[in-house]
């Protein structure tokens, strides 16, 4: 590939600030498209989909937003578009093999059609043997570019368009940190906020840090223009993204940066925040203080463990223990009682027995999660674990999936059960498509609610009486 380039005393702000901005200037770029590429787009449409987490829905809002600054249009239909953008996630074999199957699916309609181009950008465009496997076995894949380098989507499709060539460019290297890039927003009430990129953590079974490279932090100040923004184009919610939000900051030198910028978005008065994710080790009583003191900070956290299993953990490199979690989830639910958790949970890790598996559901019975994304493990080439013999029968990973699972519902559905009779604030997402006065949304704890209304509250923060109860989800009547 090419290489190219008790009570807490809060952090004082203005001292964690200068921090920032004596940090080395020289890693941030601002955005500019080259006049060759300015009005590529005109009369063109392009069609972007997007699989994963929210950064790389953050990524899509971006890659939108420079293609209509081009002169693109949206498009929903694959055989309209002139452009067709895959915006990959590579966390699970999984999703990609579904990705690769559908850019296979794609090779009839560039034989039809051999003017459209098909560009993959993403997580997948970051792996090696990914990109190999595109160029020898997919050609009707135009354009490949990876997370490092989505600033240069203009010049790459202006190359890719005009002078006709098949393109293929994928930094190694981290990229920098490129301010003022075009937006497109895909959500009308709320928006998602790049605080930093990548991670140094490396769990041995995670490809993230390989993806998204090394942990680089934007700067305060353009942090909370960008939220700034968000009020005043009328969104009510900044949902601050990082892959170890933690970790803000520190390549700033700053000593607490993440609850610095965390009291500062507050204070810009947007009526919520909300921040993903969390890493167990390096969580702060800081943080917890600054969910305490500021009411537009959302008392909910997800807060991955992965498992409950000393052994496991240690293996993952997680770096810490069961213990150690769960006495950091008794001092919030101590500090903040109304505060809910969502995790993240693997179960068939290499070597994992029936007493270690026992151990994660001890742990979800302490915790009472309100939700987990659950997953089996898969093994993703390249992280240190894939070394590690994959000696779990998959049958017994469904298993074990299926009993926590089980377990996860019903802790989530006793804990609901408390909100029965309640009123809750709910950010209205919108509407149903089948009934005009069934809505949907989350509400400040994050429980995603569905409650009837009268017309004209979507994007609106409603007051809703809960009138029934799921496992992950309420019912309710807006008042």
């Amino acid at each position: 590939m090419d290489q190219k380039h008790s009570e807490y005393k809060l952090p004082d702000r203005k001292q964690a600030l200068k921090r920032t901005r004596d940090a080395v200037e020289s890693s941030y770029d601002l955005f500019e498209v080259s006049s060759g590429a300015a009005g590529l787009g005109r009369g063109k449409t392009y069609y972007l989909r997007t699989y994963g987490c929210q950064a790389n829905v953050r990524d899509g809002e971006t890659m939108a937003g420079m293609l209509e600054m081009m002169g693109f249009s949206s498009c929903e239909n694959e055989e309209e578009a002139d452009l067709l953008l895959f915006n990959t996630c590579a966390v699970r074999k999984a999703a990609e093999d579904r990705v690769l199957g559908e850019i296979g699916s794609l090779k009839t309609l560039k034989k039809r059609h051999p003017e459209k181009k098909i560009a993959l950008c993403g997580c997948m465009a970051q792996e090696e043997n990914i990109v190999d496997l595109l160029i020898q076995k997919y050609p009707q894949v135009d354009l490949v570019f990876g997370t490092h380098n989505i600033y240069r989507l203009p010049e790459l499709l202006r190359r890719c368009m005009q002078d006709n060539e098949r393109v293929i460019e994928v930094f190694s290297e981290e990229g920098r940190v490129v301010e003022n890039m075009p937006v497109r927003r895909s959500h009308p009430a709320k928006g998602f906020v790049n605080i930093m990129y990548g991670c140094n953590k490396f769990c041995t079974y995670c490809i993230v840090p390989y993806t998204r490279g090394k942990e680089r932090s934007r700067r305060q100040e353009d942090i909370l223009k960008e939220i700034i923004s968000l009020k005043e184009e009328g969104r009510k919610e900044a949902v601050l993204l990082g892959q170890n939000v933690n970790a803000y900051g520190k390549d700033l030198g700053m000593q607490d940066g993440f609850t610095d910028l965390l009291c500062a978005c507050a204070e810009t008065g947007i009526e919520r925040i909300r921040f993903y994710t969390s890493h167990p080790r390096d969580y702060s009583i800081s943080t917890i203080e600054a969910m305490r003191r500021y009411p537009n900070i959302m008392k909910s956290l997800h807060l991955p463990v992965q498992s409950g299993s000393d052994e496991i953990l240690r293996r993952m490199a997680r770096g810490y223990t069961a213990g150690s979690y769960m006495e950091l989830y008794d001092a919030m639910k101590e500090r903040i009682p109304e505060i809910t958790f969502t995790t993240d949970l693997i179960v068939g890790f290499p070597g994992e027995t029936d007493e270690q598996f026992q151990k994660t559901l001890d742990l979800v019975e302490h915790c009472r999660f309100d939700l987990a994304y659950t997953f089996i493990y898969s093994p993703r080439s390249g992280t240190p674990a894939a070394s590690m013999p994959d000696d779990i029968p998959f049958e017994v990973k469904k298993q074990r999936l299926q009993i926590l699972n089980d377990k996860i519902a019903d802790s989530a559905l006793a804990n609901n059960r408390e909100y029965l009779g309640r009123t809750v604030k709910v950010l209205c997402e919108g509407s149903s498509r089948k009934k005009a006065d069934v809505y949907s949304g989350y509400s400040e704890e994050n429980k995603l609610v569905n409650f009837t209304g009268p017309e004209g509250l979507e994007n609106r923060i409603v007051d809703v009486k809960v009138t029934g109860v799921h496992s992950f989800s309420l019912d309710g009547e807006a008042l």
